[in-house]
């Protein structure tokens, strides 16, 4: 893992208050998700405004993600200024935010790793869901991704597999899987806190971009 660090840590005194608040944050974070692989924090803030618990922006990475068994290949976000209790972390509590704030940012996906989060009893609906729009039956057997593409295939008890391609695409704020050629299609349904931008099947994954609202 990668120990966070901030900007400029040995200015105004700001060192030991942006290293107290990134770990408290780290601590936050790997609290919201069963495993987090590597993991890098930068916070940007002057000490005048940390002594006041605001940051001007937060910015992570992050690889082999765990996020309610959804399996998440890489993580890159950046947020807008951020409120946080600092009076709770200099009492070694956890990290609390004063107030929602919004993040950019793109999450990548591995073929593989979507394909074992589908299997997962939390996602399998959603597995299920897409075979059965999409292919006219199910259950979902497996989903790999072929260039820039999709590849399903379901199998209906003891009769033959069933396949079809289909593509990604960021509509209306979440994302829709669609057969080549047009209809049918399937549009996920999202939190309504995020907001897709961009979706895409690349290099042996899927890559989503857009924006999050992060509420206390």
């Amino acid at each position: 893992m990668t120990s966070p660090s901030g900007h400029d840590p040995g200015a105004g005194g700001s060192g030991p208050l942006l290293r107290l608040l990134a770990r408290g944050l780290e601590l936050w974070l790997r609290q919201q998700c069963t495993a987090i692989g590597e993991l890098e924090i930068r916070l940007d803030g002057s000490a005048a405004q940390l002594l006041r618990g605001r940051l001007k922006a937060v910015s992570l990475r992050a690889r082999g993600i765990d996020y309610q068994d959804l399996l998440i290949d890489q993580v890159q976000l950046e947020s807008e200024p951020i409120q946080v209790r600092m009076g709770a972390l200099l009492r070694h509590q956890s990290f609390e935010l004063e107030q929602p704030f919004r993040v950019r940012g793109e999450v990548r996906l591995s073929g593989d790793g979507l394909n074992r989060s589908l299997a997962r009893a939390p996602w399998r609906w959603l597995g299920n869901s897409l075979a059965e729009t999409l292919l006219g039956t199910g259950p979902l057997s497996t989903l790999t991704v072929t260039d820039d593409l999709l590849l399903l295939r379901a199998q209906p008890g003891a009769n033959p597999p069933i396949e079809g391609l289909a593509r990604l695409e960021a509509v209306a704020g979440t994302v829709e899987v669609a057969c080549l050629g047009g209809s049918p299609c399937l549009r996920l349904p999202m939190d309504r806190n995020i907001s897709i931008d961009r979706a895409i099947v690349a290099e042996g994954g899927i890559e989503l971009s857009g924006e999050a609202r992060v509420s206390p």
